[in-house]
């Protein structure tokens, strides 16, 4: 069975930093794509940043560009974690994040289908 355990949310002022880890088992994922979501107060989930459990070929969502970056580590092993660290977080950056993992083309195009998500964890930003 597949779980993935987030870890790292807080609060933070504007400005501000922090990194969310997200811890994956249950299966071998080395042809997989994991990717982190959120979703902000009131408003839909969006894509944040993703990449291959390989560790080739880095997405992100436009308005983390140049200041969120994900990466991963152990991806081989029972336990593979993948990270997100944010640096310059704006208040539009609260919302509970997601980690999830799949196949690239439901991580990335029909995001319906995504089938294992972690239970989230909350980043709040304060001006």
């Amino acid at each position: 069975q597949v779980s993935l355990v987030e870890s790292g949310g807080g609060s933070v002022q504007a400005g501000g930093s922090l990194r969310l880890s997200c811890a994956a088992s249950g299966r071998a994922f080395g042809s997989y794509y994991v990717g982190w979501f959120r979703q902000p107060p009131g408003k839909e989930c969006e894509f944040v940043a993703g990449i291959r459990w390989s560790g080739v070929g880095t997405s992100y969502a436009d308005s983390v560009k140049g200041r969120f970056t994900i990466s991963r580590e152990n991806a081989t092993n029972e336990k593979p974690t993948v990270y997100l660290q944010m640096n310059r977080l704006e208040p539009e950056d609260t919302a509970v994040y997601y980690c999830a993992t799949d196949i690239e083309h439901s991580m990335l195009v029909a995001r319906r289908h995504i089938r294992y998500w972690g239970q989230g964890t909350q980043v709040t930003v304060s001006i």
